[in-house]
């Protein structure tokens, strides 16, 4: 089995160091317009449409997550971080205090 058979050649790959080397941040550029959706997710509830309806002015719907607890910000649907409420400048924001590593996303996948 080790005879070249007619019609066939030897494969040529080239070398993956250099194709490293090779890279550059020009490569991604064309990444970086991109849009992405950015969410902060303050909590969840799940209510049936009757009590929905009854709803009015005033009204307090109870969510999931405790006062205190961390925020999760979603990148397209996707967690990619932690945070706590924050105004600035009469504006509500975000400070980040946990970053979710690349093996934590990967299990998010699953």
């Amino acid at each position: 089995m080790n005879e070249k058979q007619e019609g066939f050649q030897d494969a040529e790959f080239k070398d993956l160091k250099e194709e490293k080397a090779a890279f550059t941040s020009r490569d991604i550029e064309f990444l970086l317009d991109i849009p992405v959706d950015i969410t902060v997710e303050l909590g969840m509830t799940k209510m049936p449409i009757k009590e929905l309806l009854q709803l009015g002015q005033g009204s307090v719907v109870e969510l999931t997550k405790l006062a205190g607890e961390p925020m999760e910000v979603l990148a397209n649907n996707r967690l990619i971080a932690r945070g706590e409420v924050v105004v600035v400048n009469e504006k509500f924001g975000i400070r980040l205090t946990d970053i979710i590593s690349p093996t934590e996303r990967l299990t998010q996948l699953k």
